[in-house]
């Protein structure tokens, strides 16, 4: 069994928390067993002991006080041990001592159902806690650039952005979605000359091409960017042609912005543009269309992902920010003119350079994010920026955050980095410079064939046909999204889809299937003659002491408790991952318990129980599985 507590005193859960009413248990008692010591001197850590043989909560303290007390580990455990014992307070059945020094504890029957029935009670809300309250908190994750493809990296960073969204909204905290995209740089005038070179070629009209369906269109542009990124790299003509491109895809944002938004233009970008070789006018219609098919195009996806961002920024508008900052602070020794470009010096501070205005004069990535954070800030004060990219742009953003720290300090101390891994294919990782790539929604859509064949075969198919469809989606989403999550975020992953699906192992799929078990019982139970007692309260007191639960019961009554400190530290450690993990365990759980006793045909008190952990459980996956962005069908 995987330990999932692992708190300090220094980090203290919520009040409502039994891990919290043991810390402060447990100070009450080294206070009054040893006044003289300087308890803040002392950390009190405790965790979920890996084996329950060992019990709900174990802590080490004692090891920690043996110096300052001048005793053996074991004999301070003893002591402590048994002063508790003397005074239990009504959540605890006993505490044991282990070698070299450990308190175990027992949370006795009352507590384990208490639980049960506030889950029933709470429903949805449970897990929910107050540590970020009133904290406001802006993440940007996705970040697809328009006139490129939407890959599985997008994919990913939309996985991990919307979970830790979840995660910190369940946690308390005002919270607001951001998709930050390129809309301008040399990825587009890539595109655009792709584009031109694709029409001209195929003998293909703009017309005709506005006429084809979102999906063509957008595919045709991730081939024009791959074929405007070859031509790039190895075609010196043809590079020079997008330098020229870009100059003027920076123009034709500015005057679409005026035109749509009534923008103001920061920075003066027609006087690059001089003499180039394509026409203004030809530039801005292809890039007018270009970005509007893009962002129509990813909103069907995130719709399809189940996010709404509250907000969209555009480079072609902050880079402008970052401009006029930069040219600010060069004259303040912060940036420096280097071979015609203007850089950061990051090796003062032992990161590395970067540039923040190429020798054409057009901001970098850099300069743009560092407009971004100034931008986002005005739109709302935020007391954290959280920024979800994959990992391979840590360094770089180490070099952002330091510059950015110059030019705006409070800002700097408010944003955070959060650096997930990359996805590979067994083959090796993807390419969208090549065209070598495979798009999120061709993922999405292999799935879903896989999934509606399995559904469409089964002999236990128990969706009617009208919901096929809707099933099969949420099994697609709760597949993949359960697929990225479920490692911890800094690592790569290899994508195996057949692992995906696998109803018996650690899966979206097996989770939902699970849930889909439950809801079944609990349908079930509802045509009994006589029918089930839902509203039944449970036993109390000798009848509740006198409960003999066997372990397949216990297994899922100490877990269930545990959801909302599992929800707190997800949320702490922004790791969608503790949730996964501790789905498949009560998953696991759930169905050893239902393999090995009756439920619906349990006796008298047992039945009652057994429902009550069967919706309590129930419950508890269907709000685990929300906060990693994954609907619970009630059947599959």
């Amino acid at each position: 069994m995987c330990k999932i507590l692992n708190l300090n005193q220094k980090d203290l859960p919520p009040k409502e928390f039994i891990s919290r009413q043991i810390i402060d248990l447990l100070t009450r008692v080294i206070t009054s067993l040893y006044p003289n010591l300087k308890l803040q001197t002392v950390n009190i850590h405790i965790e979920h002991p890996a084996d329950l043989s060992n019990g709900d909560f174990s802590t080490n303290i004692a090891m920690g006080l043996a110096k300052n007390l001048k005793k053996s580990p074991l004999a301070i455990a003893e002591e402590l041990s048994k002063k508790i014992n003397e005074n239990l307070p009504n959540y605890l059945q006993i505490t044991k001592t282990a070698n070299p020094g450990f308190i175990n504890f027992w949370l006795n029957n009352k507590a384990l159902l208490n639980t049960v029935e506030t889950i029933i009670k709470d429903k949805k809300t449970f897990g929910s806690i107050k540590a970020n309250s009133k904290k406001k908190i802006m993440i940007e994750f996705t970040d697809p650039n328009p006139f490129k493809e939407f890959h599985i990296g997008h994919l990913y960073s939309n996985a991990v952005g919307e979970s830790i969204s979840r995660l910190l909204e369940a946690s308390g905290a005002d919270l607001k979605r951001v998709n930050y995209q390129g809309d301008v740089g040399m990825h587009v005038a890539k595109s655009i000359w792709g584009l031109i070179k694709k029409l001209r070629d195929e003998k293909i009209s703009l017309n005709l091409l506005e006429g084809k369906s979102l999906v063509e269109k957008v595919k045709f542009l991730g081939q024009a960017y791959a074929l405007g990124a070859e031509a790039y790299e190895n075609q010196k003509e043809a590079s020079e042609e997008m330098k020229d491109i870009n100059y003027l895809v920076f123009v034709s944002a500015q005057n679409f912005l005026k035109e749509k938004y009534r923008w103001q233009p920061q920075v003066d970008y027609q006087q690059y543009i001089s003499g180039k070789k394509y026409k203004l006018e030809q530039i801005e219609i292809l890039y007018k269309n270009g970005r509007e098919w893009s962002l129509a195009y990813f909103e069907t996806i995130y719709k399809r992902l189940g996010t709404k961002f509250n907000y969209y920024y555009f480079e072609s508008i902050v880079g402008e920010y970052g401009l006029k900052i930069i040219k600010e602070y060069l004259d303040k020794g912060v940036f420096e003119k280097h071979d015609g470009a203007v850089i950061f010096r990051g090796e003062k501070y032992g990161l590395h350079t970067r540039v923040f205005i190429n020798q054409l004069g057009l901001p970098t990535y850099e300069a743009k994010e560092l407009g971004l954070a100034p931008t986002k800030y005005k739109d709302f004060p935020y007391d954290l920026s959280i920024i979800v990219t994959a990992n391979e742009i840590n360094e770089y953003f180490n070099v952002l955050i330091q510059a950015l720290s110059l030019v705006n300090p409070p800002l700097a101390t408010k944003t955070l980095h959060i650096g997930h891994g990359v996805v590979r294919l067994p083959e090796g990782k993807m390419s969208s410079r090549t065209g070598n790539i495979l798009t999120g929604e061709w993922l999405l859509d292999e799935i879903k064939k896989k999934v509606l064949e399995i559904l469409r075969n089964s002999s236990s198919l128990k969706i009617k046909k009208n919901k096929i469809e809707s099933t099969s989606e949420q099994i697609t989403i709760g597949a993949v999204k359960y697929a990225l999550l479920k490692a911890n975020i800094g690592h790569d992953i290899i994508f195996n889809i057949e692992q995906s699906l696998n109803l018996q192992g650690n899966s979206g799929p097996y989770l939902q299937y699970t849930y889909a078990r439950t809801k079944s019982i609990l349908s079930k139970a509802k045509t009994l003659v006589p029918p089930a007692p839902a509203t039944t309260t449970f036993p109390t007191g000798e009848d509740l002491c006198r409960i003999q639960f066997v372990s397949e019961e216990l297994a899922i009554l100490r877990l269930l408790y545990r959801f909302p400190e599992v929800v707190l530290l997800a949320a702490q450690n922004y790791s969608p991952n503790i949730i996964c993990t501790y789905l498949y365990e009560i998953a696991q759980k759930f169905n050893s318990f239902y393999d090995k006793l009756p439920i619906l045909k349990a006796a008298g008190g047992n039945r009652i129980i057994r429902l009550k952990i069967t919706t309590a459980t129930s419950q508890v996956i269907e709000n685990g599985l929300r906060l990693l962005g994954i609907e619970a069908p009630e059947k599959m």
